[in-house]
């Protein structure tokens, strides 16, 4: 999810889906435990909570535990008191205090140590804290949302993370759904970004715009974000096409990455697709009588054949169509012979 402020931008099935939860859950107090790859927006999610609950008007704290070295968390969680430890010259509030009306984040809550883990259950169980060196209790009023990218089931069993925080923070559980799995809302998203960042109108044409759809985009909406500020710096406005998207991306599409030889075909002129020579279907008997590997190999050489036909040699066409990779496919086109290179030997 990405947008202007604490919108979340998309239309696809996956993200209204993400949207109804978050505006369901948002109006109790039950604490939400956000999940999903990196990139995918578990801040903007968190802050989504916070922005539609009878909080929005008090603090949103945010806390990165993966970023706190473990000797400085329960300081900055709790606070401490002048004296508490080395360096510590003044009293200093935490974040628990600091949230205390509103919603505390806790970001990447699957690497805080076992020993801070157990003092944020206290407080979570008695809404009160104790400052490091301190000996005054203070109550606190928060709405904790907290966001991981593990798996804290496995880690829950090999002894990385309490079991029994995993229940209190997973009442209301939100999973976040990769890019690559909402693949309707890239031309949205890439849209938004551009505008964003340049006042120059940049215009992606149908064949780079399936290179776009059918990369996985590991990295999920922030490698997309990252890839419209490289778009906007390279290209100061116009159309662009297959070929720039695929050298910007760094993969392949027809024969090679980035070269201004591939074409609108995804680099396979119509000359060479009318010269490819006609895999006919297999004989079902011949088929069922060679073994499983060469069974397997041949009707994925007919199935490519058929579909390369059906996408006109078009190869981001065919690849969002039968579910792979751009590069991927490349690959295996060559393997069989179904377009110029190294033949399957």
């Amino acid at each position: 999810m990405a947008g202007a402020g604490d919108e979340m931008l998309g239309t696809s099935p996956e993200i209204e889906k993400v949207r109804a939860l978050i505006a369901q859950a948002a109006s109790s107090d039950a604490r939400i435990l956000i999940r999903g790859e990196n990139g995918t927006g578990k801040e903007l999610a968190a802050r989504a909570v916070h922005r539609l609950s009878g909080r929005r008007d008090k603090p949103f704290v945010e806390v990165n535990c993966a970023a706190i070295p473990d000797t400085l968390i329960e300081s900055e969680l709790f606070g401490h008191e002048r004296g508490a430890f080395t360096d510590a010259y003044g009293s200093r509030k935490g974040r628990f205090e600091l949230a205390s009306g509103g919603t505390l984040f806790l970001d990447e809550i699957g690497d805080m140590s076992l020993a801070a883990q157990a003092k944020v259950l206290r407080a979570i169980q008695e809404q009160k804290i104790e400052k490091i060196g301190g000996e005054k209790t203070i109550d606190v009023d928060v709405r904790i949302v907290a966001a991981t990218n593990q798996d804290l089931e496995k880690a829950a069993e090999a002894g990385r993370f309490r079991q029994d925080l995993f229940f209190r923070l997973n009442v209301v559980p939100i999973n976040l759904p990769a890019l690559r799995e909402r693949k309707t809302d890239i031309p949205l998203l890439l849209d938004h970004f551009l505008a964003q960042l340049s006042s120059q109108k940049i215009v992606i044409d149908d064949a780079a715009a399936a290179v776009l759809t059918s990369y996985q985009w590991p990295g999920n909406i922030r490698e997309l974000r990252n890839f419209a500020e490289r778009l906007v710096i390279m290209y100061t406005g116009g159309v662009v096409g297959e070929s720039s998207v695929a050298e910007l991306l760094k993969i392949k599409t027809g024969n090679a990455v980035g070269t201004g030889g591939i074409s609108g075909t995804g680099g396979i002129s119509r000359d060479e697709t009318n010269a490819q020579s006609a895999i006919p279907a297999p004989d079902m008997k011949l088929l069922l009588e060679t073994n499983i590997d060469q069974a397997r190999e041949n009707f994925e050489k007919y199935y490519l054949q058929f579909h390369f036909s059906r996408s006109n040699g078009i190869i981001p066409k065919m690849a969002q169509a039968i579910g792979i990779t751009p590069v991927s496919l490349n690959a295996k086109l060559r393997k069989y012979g179904i377009i110029p290179g190294t033949a399957k030997e």
